[in-house]
């Protein structure tokens, strides 16, 4: 079984850069807790452009990612991330190497 990766680059509106960490980290921290096949899930944000961030997400197989997909915290999380984010997110899958 291969690891399901993903890397997600988001620009938050003006002004809800605050609500977006405070939600990412939430999603995070609980994600961590809560999910045996989760590897990584880091969320950071550009040094220069400080509205833009990046979610790198590393799940032990597809079963894993499905989990936190379906995950009853993601769901209550992700639509008001979303509601942060300014213009359309650009979300990439990725195979893990090494």
């Amino acid at each position: 079984m291969s690891q399901v990766v993903f890397i997600a680059t988001l620009n938050v509106a003006k002004g809800r850069e605050e609500d977006f960490e405070r939600l990412q980290t939430e999603l995070s921290g609980i994600s961590h807790e809560k999910e045996p096949g989760l590897l990584v899930y880091d969320v950071i944000r550009h040094s220069e452009e400080g509205n833009k961030y990046i979610v790198y997400a590393r799940f032990a197989d597809q079963a894993a990612f499905e989990f936190h997909q379906e995950a009853d915290f993601h769901h209550r999380l992700v639509p008001p991330i979303l509601d942060c984010v300014e213009g359309e997110m650009d979300l990439q899958f990725f195979g893990h190497i090494a």
